[in-house]
């Protein structure tokens, strides 16, 4: 199988090639800032046409998750980067797509279960999940990041691809134990006492395993019946008090300290962080993946952290 990256030198772009590669996919990652690697690097700006375009003649799969890191505060001038890291790059691979003579089969776009609301009395789904942006008293940055998902979705719905079948990835937190990820933060936290709740801890946390990412998407590639929205993430979502209890069980330190809502905000503002990443309860299942009968590897995250942790401890042993 021949997969195009697109932003695929970010954290999770690398998780994702490094797969592919190691199962025998032939992989080309387009990024804006090639360097050596076990796969094909292709140089491009994310907005504009160019020789990089040649590379989806053919192309079994082409799966875009370029856009700018939402790990910053949300100042005017990170907002208009951010949106316009992921609109203008959606555009330009829905024009690439359409020109070529033999277009992709499928076209895989990133998107992010933030899209739903924030919410605690029932999970999201993609046929009656809440769609977000209406909720009361939820901070004005939080409204943002809806408006930027949903500017990304819509790009892709407006691109004509007849030929090519197209999928929104509504991504929860993929969780790995690489170095700045969001599993590794949490681990920092754990291991240096503050892994107990944050805020009031009833916030669900929507997450996936690595590996359980990674075959979602050759799932998505080979499953043509699989089109528009669908929700990347564990069947199991839980409460952020819970989801650190287990993390904390599986690292062996038994207490956390908790972290106020006042104390996240004073710490996202010295990090250059939003504390919607922490605060909003982001409780998503994917019932079209289990509807088509894919199966996790990983459902339930007691099993996942352990196996993270294992990991983390095995990589840390070889370095030293």
């Amino acid at each position: 199988m021949r997969v195009i990256i697109a932003g695929g030198s970010g954290k999770i772009g690398q998780v994702l090639a490094q797969a592919l590669h190691h199962k025998g996919h032939e992989v080309v990652v387009l990024s804006r800032s090639p360097s050596a690697a076990p796969w094909r690097m292709v140089g491009w700006d994310g907005a504009t046409l160019g020789r990089w375009a040649e590379e989806f003649e053919g192309a079994d799969a082409v799966i875009n998750l370029a856009g700018q890191s939402v790990n910053c505060r949300y100042t005017p001038h990170n907002r208009k980067i951010i949106t316009d890291s992921r609109v203008k790059s959606t555009k330009v691979i829905g024009e690439a797509i359409l020109r070529s003579w033999s277009p992709p089969g499928v076209w895989l776009q990133a998107s992010t279960a933030t899209i739903y609301a924030h919410r605690y009395d029932a999970a999201n789904d993609e046929m009656t999940g809440i769609m977000g942006g209406a909720e009361p008293n939820v901070p004005e940055a939080w409204r943002f990041s809806i408006d930027v998902a949903t500017a990304w979705e819509n790009a892709l719905k407006a691109s004509p691809t007849p030929n090519t079948r197209r999928v929104a990835m509504r991504t929860a937190i993929v969780m790995h134990p690489g170095a700045g990820s969001p599993f590794d933060m949490l681990l920092r936290l754990v291991r240096f006492g503050f892994g107990g709740q944050a805020g009031d801890g009833k916030q669900y946390v929507s997450w996936i395993h690595e590996h359980d990412f990674v075959r979602a998407v050759e799932w998505l590639i080979g499953h043509e019946e699989l089109e528009g929205p669908v929700n990347i993430a564990s069947p199991n979502p839980l409460p952020n008090a819970e989801f650190m209890r287990l993390l904390r069980e599986a690292w062996g330190i038994p207490y956390g300290c908790p972290q106020t809502e006042l104390m996240l905000e004073v710490g996202a503002c010295l990090l250059g962080s939003e504390t919607e990443l922490i605060l909003k309860s982001r409780r998503v299942i994917p019932a079209r993946l289990l509807g088509s009968g894919f199966e996790f590897a990983f459902p339930r995250w007691a099993d996942a952290a352990k196996e993270i942790c294992q990991r983390v401890e095995t990589m840390s042993r070889a370095a030293a």
